[in-house]
């Protein structure tokens, strides 16, 4: 009677949908008798497992959200000399209250040096802490902005971006911006000045930014509003797609 019990418990837990309960649940039940845990245990540790698997559901689901260019954590960062990775600094943002704080972070360095996969790795975290991530190639940001222009759907657009706790704009200055581009950029740092953060990387110097914009005017408003609180980490060193490449050949 007592395994038909069980049975219909865990009939019960799976038709409510509480998928950590029912795991934990049919795992406590393979134990012998005597190892399996009183009322009050049982309880706790089914609540418990039915919390982690919900808090693992909305990490995941936050991280397909987010469509990072790397699968990336900060545990497996290389702080190799001659890299200016700075480490001490990583650690300081891997709490990701600098999202809380709207402070932007800017990585910069030539290509291949590790700039997206540190974006990643930052981008990954906020996840794991509950924040909203939206991961971007900026060109290809931009020519989807001017293609929501075009059907209606700009404003929809722009709210989804402002509604980003934390903005990963990726490759800037790669190509030049047109005037549609420069105002699209211009309203995102707007939406998000002094409410949200932004991480963006480059390969042009923070000081070049002010020529990639290529508007005076606009420049000086889109880079006042990102520079206002930012985190600067210039990477050097040679391609780490490069090394990787080698080692892969021996």
């Amino acid at each position: 009677m007592k395994s038909m019990n069980n049975q219909a418990t865990l009939d019960r837990l799976r038709d409510l949908k509480l998928v950590g309960m029912y795991q934990a649940f049919e795992t406590l039940l393979r134990l012998p008798l005597h190892q399996q845990p009183p009322a009050d245990e049982l309880l706790a540790q089914l609540t418990e497992a039915e919390h982690e698997y919900r808090q693992h559901r909305r990490t995941q689901m936050a991280i397909r959200a987010a469509r990072f260019r790397y699968q990336a954590s900060l545990e497996e960062l290389h702080y190799g000399p001659g890299r200016n990775l700075d480490k001490t600094l990583v650690l300081r943002l891997a709490d990701c209250r600098f999202i809380d704080r709207a402070e932007n972070i800017f990585l910069t360095g030539s290509t291949g040096c590790g700039k997206s996969y540190v974006a990643s790795a930052l981008g990954y975290q906020a996840c794991q802490l509950g924040y909203r991530v939206g991961y971007h190639n900026l060109i290809r940001l931009i020519q989807r902005l001017q293609l929501a222009k075009a059907d209606g759907s700009y404003q929809r657009e722009m709210s989804r971006l402002e509604r980003q706790h934390l903005l990963i704009l990726d490759d800037w200055g790669l190509q030049p911006l047109d005037q549609n581009g420069r105002l699209a950029l211009l309203q995102i740092m707007e939406d998000r000045h002094g409410k949200a953060a932004t991480i963006i990387t480059s390969q042009l110097p923070v000081s070049k930014w002010h020529d990639y914009i290529d508007d005076p005017t606009l420049a000086d408003a889109i880079l006042d509003r990102l520079t206002h609180k930012a985190h600067r980490m210039e990477l050097k060193g040679e391609s780490m797609r490069r090394k990787q490449s080698l080692a892969a050949e021996k």
